[in-house]
């Protein structure tokens, strides 16, 4: 049914080695690999200067940018750069945007380094001690916002020259005052694949984050190992409605730049999959009909939702759809199903479902399924050019370790950090886990099997995979959860605190705790889950729904917006407490 994309087949080679761990790698060979983002921009400025580039919203539509103007703006503001004599990293402070696509672009256009942080380290006041870690981290040499006036408390943090798009307050300068005299075209020259284009920070879910020396390298080889796996992109040049976040390198280096280095269009959504935003997300989506849709499942969840009840949104979104692409979590199978269903009946083809492995160490992406895959959770093959270390714990579950060119090599001003992230060989160590979906064939991919730094121990001695556990609770639960924790370190059994979604944010609020009208509909599907499962470490019998969102200022939540697991169950010791108090009235037992 995907015969229209031409989709690359798998061909993984397989060495097994005497110290037991396996290697595999691609048997395609990785195709060629430009020398820098800018070239990607030179390019499509001169074979289709008229084409939309970057778009975003503008009153009733949007306003765009073509592949020539945003040239010819980059290199005004990579000459105000290199006239100002900026040399150290250029720390954005605002989200997507333009402006902010524009001022990126003209850093690494010369050689320069940009920093995206998450907005809400700035709007949010209590999470301003997360912003002063970053600023001591990076020592950044120039600060950008969107606006001097809801970003001016964090920009007062810096002692650093300061640009904003919009001057209010007068604590910055305007980004469109910036040019000067230099020269761009020896300065561009000059980048290269080794080249730092950003400091990424990890999601920082068990410690402080790290900053990730992104080189250009690493991204315009991970764009050729896309091209390889997914040869549509190619072909007709992707279209994107996208919301997700810069800061991010799933956002900012997967989707931003796949874009770019295929001639293809990013229209910006200002939205995103949370109650107050998603409405303009559908808007947004029932303007442009893209040619890839990539979101998180509970946002592929509310979008299914939408489309039941609107025709005109079904038809624009699947009009000129070849890929749906989940990310953050398993797909549920009932969404899956309803996706698929919507395809054929709309637009009589279907696209790729599917989705990839990475983190922000591997510029992202290292494994992927480029063929369709029945069922969620395979993350799919190596990529071109990817060599992926197994190592088996004795159970069939696998400690991951890469390498290839897309992968990092230092972390920013960490060297024991660095250190500790490689083995002998030079593989980065992951700390993820991964099973085989069919052990004698190595084509059908790797499943994710969770975080290894994650697992815990119930008071039995079994040991609970919790990443997996949270990924599988997440496709049981759909709209009801916009994420989950799983508790149980040291107790009897396994019990889950709630982040509710859509579909479970009503009921009486106890302090702290929710008592959701929805709870007899959890505690159905949990019940569903664990039928004929035997072992305590994989059943779920207990939950309660948090009254009160993660809380970003008391770390809570990262600059991903990942929860901090450790961090979150720190401050709530009390609610999981009344997890497991079978009289309590906001705790969901079996």
């Amino acid at each position: 049914m995907t015969d229209h994309l031409g989709l690359l087949p798998h061909k993984v080679v397989r060495e097994d080695r005497p110290d037991g761990s396996i290697v595999l790698r691609s048997g395609h060979e990785l195709s060629a690999v430009d020398r820098s983002t800018g070239v990607w921009l030179d390019r499509w400025a001169a074979q289709t200067p008229d084409a939309v580039f970057l778009a975003e919203r503008s009153e009733d539509g949007w306003h765009t940018v073509s592949y020539a103007n945003a040239l010819e703006r980059v290199r005004v503001l990579a000459a105000g750069l290199l006239a100002r004599g900026v040399s150290g990293p250029i720390l954005i402070l605002s989200g997507n945007a333009v402006d902010h696509a524009l001022l990126t672009l003209a850093a690494q256009y010369v050689g320069l380094v940009t920093v995206p942080v998450a907005a809400q380290y700035s709007l949010i006041a209590a999470a301003h001690g997360r912003l002063e870690y970053v600023r001591d981290l990076v020592k950044p040499a120039l600060v950008y916002a969107a606006d001097d006036d809801a970003f001016g408390p964090a920009l007062d943090l810096f002692d650093c020259p300061k640009l904003v798009s919009r001057v209010v307050s007068g604590r910055g300068e305007a980004l469109a005052g910036l040019n000067g005299s230099a020269d761009v075209n020896a300065a561009h020259a000059a980048v290269g694949p080794e080249t730092v284009a950003k400091l990424l920070l990890t999601s920082g879910s068990t410690s402080d984050p790290k900053a990730v020396v992104t080189t250009h390298g690493m991204m315009t080889t991970n764009q050729a190992q896309i091209r390889d796996g997914l040869p549509f992109v190619a072909a007709r040049p992707p279209v994107l409605v996208d919301w997700l976040p810069w800061n991010h390198v799933f956002g900012g280096s997967h989707n931003f730049n796949l874009v770019l280095a295929n001639g293809g269009a990013l229209y910006i959504d200002d939205g995103a999959p949370i109650p107050a935003k998603f409405g303009r997300t559908v808007e947004n989506l029932g303007l442009v009909s893209g040619t890839i849709s990539f979101n998180v499942p509970i946002g592929f969840a509310q979008l299914v939702a939408a489309m039941e009840r609107d025709a005109r949104l079904r038809e624009t979104y699947f009009r000129d759809l070849d890929m749906i692409f989940y990310a953050g979590a398993s797909l549920p199978q009932e969404t899956w199903s309803v996706l698929e269903r919507m395809a054929l009946e709309t637009a009589g083809r279907m696209p790729l479902i599917t989705s990839s492995w990475g983190l922000t160490e591997t510029a992202p992406a290292a494994l992927l399924q480029h063929v369709p895959a029945k069922g969620a959770g395979i993350v799919g093959v190596p990529m071109t050019g990817v060599s992926v270390k197994l190592v088996d714990d004795g159970t069939g579950r696998m400690d991951v370790r890469v390498k290839g060119d897309n992968v990092f090599s230092r972390y920013h001003e960490a060297s024991e950090k660095t250190a500790e992230a490689f083995d002998i060989e030079g593989f980065f160590v992951t700390g993820d886990a991964m099973r085989f979906v069919d052990p004698a064939d190595m084509n059908k991919g790797l499943r994710f099997d969770g975080r290894l730094s994650e697992d815990f121990k119930l008071s039995t001695g079994t040991w609970v995979q919790a990443a997996q556990l949270r990924l599988d609770m997440l496709a049981v639960l759909g709209p009801l959860a916009q994420d989950v924790v799983v508790c149980g370190a040291g107790r009897d059994e396994v019990g889950i605190l709630i982040v509710p979604g859509p579909d479970a944010q009503d009921g009486v609020v106890d302090e702290a705790a929710l008592c959701c009208a929805a709870s007899d509909e959890i505690r159905k599907r949990m019940e569903t889950y664990s039928d004929g499962i035997t072992g305590t470490a994989r059943r779920v019998v207990r939950a309660l729904v948090l009254a009160d969102p993660p809380d970003m200022g008391a770390g809570e939540v990262t600059a991903k917006g990942n929860i901090n697991f450790a961090r979150l169950l720190e401050r709530r010791a009390h609610l999981v407490d009344r997890l497991y108090d079978n009289t309590d009235p906001a705790s969901i037992a079996l």
